[in-house]
């Protein structure tokens, strides 16, 4: 059998990986950092527990779910997850988190970008990808236009946080907006 990409799970820095019972230790600690739970959801930053970490990943039909780490030394950075995946509509949602501030801006969060819409959209056979971001995180916003997403709209005032309201980007990008960027064979 011949496949399109040997390197499903491999990016050029980063591996898509499952959730290691070793983990949850490294885990804890990024949720104790305030910037990484305010980038990455909008609810309230409260440090989840060793357990509710632990049943990230379980098995759902309407998930893929990923540990991120380096190719280099194995080592756990972050998540990535395609989740709330309609599958009769062929479209998902995505999240992401760099869990170590020391790993951010390195990257590695562009890499597995790249990589989670490969599987995606080559594995899943999804035709749509979809997310939301705060407009406070330009980083993460310059990350994911550099991979294909496209603003779409925005969720006005959603979000509030230290006395100041902040809108929602809305983002979304489809497969072949993302192969004309990143010719395959």
């Amino acid at each position: 059998m011949t496949t399109i990409n040997s390197n499903l799970f491999y990016g050029d820095q980063v591996k898509l990986t499952v959730a290691r019972e070793e983990d949850i230790n490294i885990m804890v600690r990024w949720e104790e950092d305030a910037e990484y739970l305010r980038n990455v959801d909008t609810e309230i930053a409260l440090p989840k527990t060793k357990e509710k970490l632990a049943s990230e990943g379980k098995s759902d039909s309407n998930e893929a779910y990923f540990r991120l780490r380096t190719i280099a030394d194995d080592h756990l950075i972050g998540f990535v997850t395609i989740h709330s995946i309609e599958w009769n509509n062929r479209a998902g949602l995505m999240a992401i988190g760099i869990g170590d501030s020391s790993n951010r801006n390195k990257g590695y969060g562009s890499d597995a970008l790249k990589l989670i819409l490969r599987y995606a959209f080559h594995e899943l056979n999804l035709d749509r990808v979809g997310l939301e971001v705060i407009e406070y995180n330009k980083g993460g916003i310059r990350a994911y236009e550099k991979v294909g997403f496209q603003q779409e709209g925005r969720k006005r005032s959603v979000v509030y946080r230290d006395g100041k309201r902040y809108d929602s980007i809305v983002m979304g990008v489809l497969r072949h907006e993302w192969e004309a960027i990143y010719k395959e064979n």
